[in-house]
This record gives C-alpha cells, structure tokens and sequence, in this order.
C-alpha cells in the first residue's frame, strides 16, 4: 500500500520541537546570563573579512522559539484550510523557507548575514502574496516586492558604509558608528519600510491578499517584525540620532492613522491588519522613546494574540464561503460560539484587558511614557492610539458577533475541524498566560511603577471612552461621522498614502516618459542625435559621390571659384 505522507503534520511536529528546545536554550541563556557568538570566516576581501556569524543570546533564542512555535501551528492550520488546494505541498515550502529567511535574520550580528534572511523575506512574501493567481494578488505582490526594495537599497547602502570598519558584524562597532550618522539613517529607513511605517504604510494592507494562515504568520511574528527587531539590536546607534525625534513623529502619526482606518473598514482581514500597523508603530514609538526591552516584550506579547486573531478570522470567512465583509455577519456567537469566544479573548488581549497577554506589555509601556520626559503631543497621541484600539476592536466585535443574521442564515454547523480547533485552542492558552509568563522570564526584577491617581486611571478613561466610540461607530447610519463623507474617505483610504506610493507616482512616471519618448525618441533628440548623424554620414556619401562621378559642370563651377578665390587674394 502506498501511503502518501502529510508534509504539513511532519512539518509542524518538526518545528514546534525545535522551538521547545530554544526556549528550553532560552531559559539556561537568561538564569546564567550567557551568550554564544560563532563565526565562520568566509572571504577576506583586502582588508576587510566578510564572516558568516551567529549570535545566540537569550533575546535571539526565545523571539526563534515564538517564530517556530507560531508557525507550527500555522502550518498545522493549513492542513484543513488550504485542504482544497491541489498543490498544498509547494505551499507548505514557501512557510518553511519564509520561516527559514526569519531565522537567517534573527541569529546574525552581520549585515551580510542579516541581508540573507531580509532578501529571502522580501522574495517569499511576493510569492506568497500572489499565491492566489489573480489581478488583485498580483498588484498587491508588486507592491509589497517594490516598496520593500527601498529597504533593501537602504541595507546595502550601508553595508558599503561599513566598508570603512573593515568588517560588518554591527556589534563590534555600536560605539564607533555615533559619528557616522549616515548609517543609522539607511537602518532606520530600512527598517521603517519593512515594518511598514509612513510613508511605507500601504503595501500592508495590500498583502492581505495572501492566503489567511499567512497573514497569521506574517503580521504576528515574521516579515513585519523585522524592522523592529533590526532597531531593537541597533537601539544603541539610534539612540544618538539627531534626528530621533521626527521618526518618533512618523511612528506615532503611523499608529494614529491606521486606528482611524480600522474604524472606516469593513474588511475582517484589512481591519486585523490595521491593528498590526497601528501595534507596530506602537513599538516603534517606543523604540525612539528609548525602551528597547519594553519593545521586545510588546513584540512577542503581540505575536501572540494577533496570530489567534487572524486563526480565528479564517475560520469565519471559512464559514462564510469566503465572505470577509463585517456587514454581512451578526450573531455569529450562536453559529459559531468556541471561534466568537477565543476571537473575543484575543481582541481583549489586544485592548489590554487586565490580566491577559497584552497588558502586561501595553500597561507597563504606557505608564513608563507617563514617567518619561515626553512632549505633550507625543503623550496625547499615546493616549489617543489607545483610545482608538479598543474603538476599532468593540467595533468589529459589535459587527461580526452581535445581533442578528445579516446575510448569510446557512453557516457551517460545526465551529471547525480538530487542526484548526487545536491550533486555536494551543494559542488562546498562550494569550492568556503568555504575557505574565514572559514579564517574570525577560525581567529580573519586576518592574513597579508608582503614579499619582489621576494619571493611573488615564488609560483606563480612554479605554471606556474609545468602547463608547466602537459602539458608536457600529451604528454607522445614527452616528456623527456619517455627515461627513470627506472624513470618511480621507480615514478609510489611509490618508491616501496608497494613491501616493501606486497611481500618484505610476501616472506621473508615465506621463513624463510619454513626453520624454516624444520629444527625446521621436523628437529634437532623435533629429540631433542618431538620425541626425545618418543623415549627415548620408549626405557627405552623395556630395562625395557626385565628385568621384567626374562631371564636367563640377569641374567648370569649381574652376571658376577658384579664379574667383585668387582675384580676391
């Protein structure tokens, strides 16, 4: 009999066991404060030495544990979701080589190295992205590839600056770089278009047209956590830049655009996404604030929850027969009521509801802001990011769980098989407990912040605050918004930056090489230029020609100016 083997099951054991083993590596690391660096030495270049280098600490081993651990379940996910799939296996290669790019990047202190992994992320996540063969997909991968091109070109603008240290493993040279302002630029550039900050923000939603359990992947723990995780190694070298302050602006304006958005969308996948800008520029802002454990910490706490949101995000528009648009959902938690409720415990974990994964992160950056000698603007859009969040997250739970049947009065019965079931039960566990487990594990000591009542119960008030305007939002005919249809536009279509980086510089580049064909192709620069030279060769031919021809008029007209020529000297 020939049994035909299940890659992805084999592929999920695989992973998950490796990932125990890095966060067993992990907890060693951390209680004996250990670090291994290895180096392989590859090419030496005049004098320079290009090494393949891997660096093992405990900040490597347990963001590879969380990256392996995520993706196994993924992975384990996509058995059933992608069931239909006749090519399921090509599929399941391109996570294992995505996630393999991931780990290229998070154990390198080089740039060469680093450059490997980063590539590798860009290429898979445009084949990925346009997994799906159609027009939608295949813009959507085009602009994912080009605006990450840019970071690419800022990467390697640096590497040839490093030239000048005759080496690349960043580590050794974090305290001779202060005066070389230039590279710190070309990382910060880098990694704001890999994390998809502004006005890098809309290939983001874009990509959304990737299958669901890569968007699990993707928006949890891999391509966009790149960026962060790259400024997170170099927080020594940012923290020197003059220009830190205006990035803090851009990050922060980042997670305040992408929360008014989620509050105008209602695409399911675009809304999630949303939320993973707005938590990215979340971590940036702190990033540039100067807390880069606090960063990590929010970047791992993230992964977890919002993998759990797009797992049980694809089970529902699995339900609906592909459907992704909220309005046609309600009363989903008498259709599907396990999916509803392990979806409500990850929006509360991303709203930082007590005690579960996400405040132990969000609650612990907000109050150090707050002791922070922060400006007031910064600290108002602080407050008002999160004010936002818990908007947008009632507002999709109001859309998709309450009330009633919209549409769609024919569901599938059953809340899901036993893979998708499982993997989603295996993440809430970790939602629930992940971020209390981790605050005893990456501190030493736990961290007590003392505040003054009134700025204590500031978070809270905008908590309350931004569930009333959710609440509001969900009744879009009745609400005040609905008078101004500009606001509307201007908030659902992201501040226009996908006009700017597709149709606003596509038009423009066309329209100037229509006119630059015209008038240099067709035009002065080919009547001077080529035509114009075969042209002159051309007609010296002829005018040579008629000499070599032996004409007696040539010879009587050249006589006489001649003569002509004489009498006048």
């Amino acid at each position: 009999m020939n049994y035909k083997i299940n890659l992805g099951f084999i592929t999920s054991l695989m992973l998950i066991l490796f990932s125990l083993i890095f966060f067993l590596m992990f907890l060693y690391f951390v209680i004996h404060e250990k670090l291994i660096l290895l180096e392989w030495s590859i090419i030496f270049l005049n004098s320079s030495s290009v090494y393949m280098s891997i660096i093992l600490d405990w900040m490597s081993l347990i963001f590879m544990s969380f990256v392996l651990g995520i993706s196994s379940f993924v992975i384990f996910y996509s058995n059933e979701y992608m069931i239909v799939d006749k090519n399921i296996n090509r599929f399941i290669y391109l996570i294992i080589l995505f996630v393999a790019s991931m780990m290229f990047l998070i154990i390198s202190p080089n740039l060469i190295s680093i450059l490997l992994g980063w590539d590798g992320l860009g290429l898979i996540s445009y084949c990925l992205v346009v997994y799906y063969q159609n027009n939608k997909s295949y813009n959507a991968g085009m602009l994912t590839a080009l605006m990450n091109r840019i970071g690419d070109v800022a990467l390697l603008m640096s590497i040839g600056w490093m030239m000048n240290f005759g080496g690349w493993n960043y580590i050794f040279y974090l305290d001779k770089m202060f005066n070389f302002e230039f590279i710190s630029f070309m990382i910060i550039l880098a990694a704001f278009t890999k994390s998809a900050q502004l006005p890098f923000s809309s290939w983001l939603p874009a990509a959304m047209a990737a299958p669901t359990p890569v968007s699990a992947l993707v928006h949890s723990s891999t391509l966009v956590t790149a960026g962060v995780y790259l400024l997170i190694r170099f927080n020594l070298l940012i923290m020197n830049f003059f220009m830190i302050d205006f990035f803090l602006i851009l990050s922060l304006l980042t997670m305040i655009m992408s929360s008014f958005g989620a509050n105008f969308e209602f695409d399911l996948k675009s809304i999630i996404a949303l939320s993973t800008l707005s938590q990215l520029g979340f971590m940036m802002s702190v990033l540039m604030m100067g807390f880069p454990s606090m960063a990590f910490f929010h970047l791992l706490t993230h992964a977890l929850f919002k993998a759990l949101l797009f797992l049980c995000a694809g089970v529902v528009i699995h339900s609906m027969w592909g459907n992704q648009d909220i309005r046609f959902m309600g009363g989903l938690i008498n259709q599907l009521p396990i999916i509803t409720s392990c979806m409500n415990i990850s929006n509360l974990a991303l709203c930082g509801f007590p005690f579960l994964t996400g405040f132990y992160s969000k609650d612990l950056i907000m109050e150090s802001m707050m002791m922070s000698n922060l400006n007031f603007l910064s600290y108002m859009l602080f407050l008002l990011s999160v004010g936002l969040t818990v908007s947008y997250s009632f507002r999709l739970s109001y859309y998709t769980l309450s009330g009633n049947l919209n549409s769609f009065s024919f569901l599938c019965i059953y809340d899901c098989s036993s893979n998708m079931s499982w993997s989603i039960f295996i993440m809430v566990f970790f939602s629930i407990i992940g971020g209390s487990m981790l605050n005893w594990l990456m501190f030493s000591s736990p961290v007590v912040i003392m505040l003054p009542l009134d700025l204590k119960l500031t978070t809270l008030t905008m908590i309350v605050m931004g569930s009333l305007i959710g609440y509001e939002l969900s009744m879009y005919k009745n609400n005040f918004f609905y008078y101004f249809p500009l606001l509307n536009y201007f908030s659902g279509m992201m501040w226009f930056t996908p006009l700017f980086s597709t149709f606003f510089f596509t038009n423009h580049l066309f329209k100037f090489s229509l006119i630059f064909s015209l008038v240099i192709n067709q035009g002065w620069g080919e009547y001077w230029g080529p035509k114009g030279l075969s042209n002159l060769v051309v007609n010296f031919s002829k005018f040579n020609q008629i000499i070599q021809m032996n004409s007696f008029k040539f010879y009587l007209m050249s006589l006489i100016i001649w003569i002509l020529f004489m009498f006048m000297i």
